[in-house]
C-alpha cells in the first residue's frame, strides 16, 4: 500500500498567497534572490534562501544561515501572514501553463515507505546536498517545501478532484510573475478524505519526479527525530514528509540539454570525424534551431550550423532502459570518450540547461565563444522513468526537467 496521509497545512492567509509564494531555493543563486525580496519584500525566500537577511558573503552553510530560515518562518506566523489549519485535511494544487494543467494533491508521505524503497526514484543524491536540507528542515522545525511525486493516473483519484473543484472556489487563484497560475482549494469533507486516502492505499508505491535531495532529507530528518525521540509512536508529525503528488498523465517532461567548454583538444575537422563513428552525421540546410522529433534524435550546435546525430545500431544496449536513454547514449559514445566528460555530476567542462529556456540559449553560448559545442534533447518521457524507478535503476544526471516548478510557502508542514 502506499501511505498518503491529511494534514494541517501552516499556510498563507488568502489575501497575501501571491506575494509569500516563491519559486524554490534550488533555482536561483542568492543574488538573484536578494533582487526577489526587494521586489517581493513578503517572498518566502527569506525562508528558502535566508542568506538574504544576512551580510552578503555569508557562508551559505554558517548555522546563522538555518536560524535565519527559523526566525523568518516563525515571523510569517507571528505577523498573522500565515496560519495553520484546525483540522487533517488535502489540499489540491493546480498549475497552469502554455493551456495546459496539472492538479496535484498535496498530503503526507511515509518515512518508513521511502526507507522500504516503496517510494522508488531514479536519481543518485549528493551528500553536501542532503547535509545542507537536513540542516534546513531540521533547523526550521518543519518541511519548508514540498517535494514532488508523481504515480500511475486514476480515475477514482481525478474524479474526487474534479469534484471538489468544480463544487468550491479555491482559496487562492493567482499568476505568478513567470505566467504560471497557481490555485489551491480545501479537499476537507471526511468522505473525499477517505476516498482520497483509500485508493492511494490500493497503490504498491509512489515515485519520486523531481525533488530527489529534499525526499532523503526529509526521511533522514524523521530518522533523526526517532533517535532523540526512542519511544515514539510511529504516529508523531516527524514520521511523515510533505509531497505534492500529480498523475503521470499531467505532467510533461522537457528537454535537459548539455554544453560543453571545449572539444577535448581536437580540431572541428577531427570531432566531426570521430562522431561520425558512432552517429549518423546530417549538417541541417533549414533556417532556424534543429529541434529533435523524436528519440534517438539529438541536435548538436557547432560552429553556428545545426547537425542532427542518429545513433548507429549497435552502439547502445537495447535491452537496458538506462543505457538506452538518449543521455546515456551522447553520454558513452561522445561525451566521455571523444570530449572527455567521465563524470558529467563534477567536470566543470559541461554545463546544462533546462528546456524550459529554449535552444536559442544554446546558439547564445556557443556563438559567444563560451562554450565550444552544444546539444539538443529529445526530452525523456514519463514511461522510461517510471520503467528506471520500476527496475530499482538510476537516471544518468541531469536526464529530466519538469515545468512548472513547484511554488513555495504555500503549505508548510510543522513538524511538532
Amino acid at each position: 500500500m502506499a501511505v498518503f496521509k491529511p494534514f494541517r497545512a501552516l499556510r498563507p492567509v488568502p489575501e497575501l498567497a501571491a506575494e509569500i509564494a516563491s519559486l524554490p531555493y534550488d533555482v536561483m543563486d542568492s543574488d538573484e534572490a536578494r533582487i526577489e525580496v526587494r521586489k517581493h519584500p513578503l517572498s518566502y525566500i527569506h525562508v528558502e534562501k535566508p542568506e538574504v537577511d544576512l551580510p552578503p558573503g555569508t557562508d551559505l552553510y554558517d548555522p546563522a544561515v538555518y536560524a535565519k530560515a527559523k526566525g523568518n518562518l516563525d515571523n510569517y506566523s507571528r505577523r498573522g501572514q500565515m496560519r495553520q489549519d484546525p483540522q487533517p485535511m488535502y489540499y489540491i494544487y493546480r498549475q497552469t501553463m502554455d493551456g495546459r494543467e496539472q492538479n496535484g494533491l498535496v498530503g503526507l508521505t511515509s518515512v518508513d515507505e521511502y526507507m522500504e524503497g516503496k517510494i522508488k526514484k531514479h536519481e543518485f543524491t549528493r551528500a553536501d546536498k542532503e547535509a545542507d536540507r537536513i540542516r534546513h528542515v531540521d533547523a526550521c522545525d518543519a518541511h519548508a517545501s514540498p517535494v514532488f511525486f508523481t504515480y500511475p493516473h486514476q480515475d477514482a483519484i481525478d474524479a474526487v478532484v474534479e469534484h471538489v473543484k468544480q463544487a468550491r472556489d479555491p482559496v487562492y487563484d493567482f499568476v505568478s510573475d513567470d505566467g504560471i497560475g497557481h490555485s489551491l482549494w480545501l479537499l476537507d469533507d471526511p468522505e473525499d478524505i477517505a476516498a482520497v486516502q483509500a485508493a492511494f492505499a490500493a497503490m504498491d508505491c509512489l515515485y519520486v519526479a523531481d525533488g530527489h535531495h529534499r525526499t532523503a532529507s526529509a526521511a533522514k530528518v524523521g530518522l533523526l527525530r526517532r533517535e532523540q525521540n526512542p519511544d515514539y509512536s510511529g504516529g508523531e508529525e516527524f514520521n511523515f514528509f510533505m509531497a505534492v503528488i500529480f498523475p503521470d498523465n499531467q505532467l510533461k517532461i522537457f528537454d535537459y540539454n548539455r554544453v560543453v567548454k571545449d572539444l577535448n583538444g581536437h580540431s572541428q575537422a577531427d570531432f566531426l570525424k570521430l562522431v561520425e563513428q558512432k552517429f549518423e552525421l546530417t549538417p541541417i540546410r533549414e533556417a532556424g534551431n534543429f529541434h529533435p522529433a523524436k528519440t534517438h534524435q539529438i541536435g548538436m550546435y557547432l560552429d553556428r550550423s545545426w547537425y542532427r546525430l542518429v545513433p548507429k545500431e549497435g552502439s547502445w544496449d537495447a535491452a537496458n532502459p538506462v543505457a538506452s536513454l538518449d543521455v546515456s547514449i551522447l553520454q558513452d559514445n561522445l561525451l566521455h570518450p571523444i570530449l572527455g566528460i567521465g563524470d558529467p555530476r563534477r567536470d566543470r567542462r559541461i554545463d546544462f540547461v533546462g528546456g524550459i529556456r529554449g535552444l536559442d540559449e544554446l546558439v547564445r553560448r556557443v556563438d559567444s565563444g563560451r562554450e565550444a559545442v552544444a546539444f539538443a534533447m529529445f526530452p525523456t518521457s514519463m514511461d522510461e522513468l517510471l520503467s528506471i524507478a520500476d527496475a530499482g535503476l538510476i537516471m544518468p544526471p541531469k536526464s529530466t526537467w519538469f515545468e512548472p516548478k513547484l511554488r513555495s510557502g504555500l503549505f508548510i508542514h510543522p513538524l511538532s
